[in-house]
């Protein structure tokens, strides 16, 4: 018997909660000259384009992604630290009850923000913002305001329910620091499940070969130490 894989879902809140640390996590700090436009005026800092925003999303969501990136890594600069958090994560069964799959689109791996995003503006925790054209949107913005930043600031100390995704988030966003969507999109592509992924249909799982590369890796470590 075939088995068919059961795609997760979340709930509009639990979307609400990750994408608004996604966004405190990864932000910029607002550019200057400060922005004309007067609801900006206490924004505290930015996420610039929708592709970064769906691009950290996504291994967030995906564990089983993260740690094949952490692995690919490893294998360029042969940094410990680096094997180890792919250890943990692999070692877990995060890959398996932790995994959201996302769809596979044009621009890679994307899920409808909308019902997120409008729980977290309705707030004022976050403000959207389209550079173009009438009736060519080019780019999305994310702004966090100050009002944003206390919210997370309060999760971070009353709500450790979320505490899996604080850690998650600030991993992500600390080894996506500094890169452009495009780039960190270029980096998923370089799994096959994901680039072979027909657009429209949910990316599946790479637990099992990234499970197998990791423990190749650690037989060559092992082997290394001993010669």
């Amino acid at each position: 018997m075939v088995e068919v894989e059961v795609a997760a879902s979340t709930s509009r809140e639990q979307d609400a909660v990750r994408i608004l640390l996604i966004i405190a996590a990864s932000a910029l700090p607002m550019p200057e000259p400060p922005s004309p436009d007067p609801a900006l005026a206490d924004a505290v800092g930015v996420v610039e384009t929708q592709v970064k925003l769906q691009k950290v999303d996504f291994w967030v969501r995906n564990p089983d992604y993260l740690a094949a990136t952490l692995l690919k890594d490893y294998e360029t600069s042969r940094e410990p630290y680096l094997l180890e958090l792919a250890e943990k994560i692999l070692a877990s069964d995060e890959p398996e009850v932790r995994r959201y799959p996302m769809l596979r689109y044009l621009f890679g791996a994307y899920e409808p923000l909308d019902d997120a995003l409008a729980v977290l503006r309705s707030a004022g925790l976050v403000i959207r913002r389209k550079r173009g054209t009438p009736g060519r949107v080019q780019q999305h913005d994310y702004f966090l305001t100050a009002r944003g930043r206390e919210a997370v600031d309060k999760i971070l100390v009353t709500e450790p329910v979320f505490s899996y995704y604080v850690d998650r988030v600030n991993l992500v966003a600390t080894l996506t620091e500094g890169h452009g969507g495009t780039q960190l999109k270029a980096r998923q592509y370089l799994h096959d499940e994901y680039r072979n992924t027909p657009i429209g249909s949910r990316i599946g799982s790479i637990a099992q070969q990234t499970r197998g590369r990791l423990a190749e890796l650690q037989a060559e470590t092992v082997d290394g130490a001993g010669s």
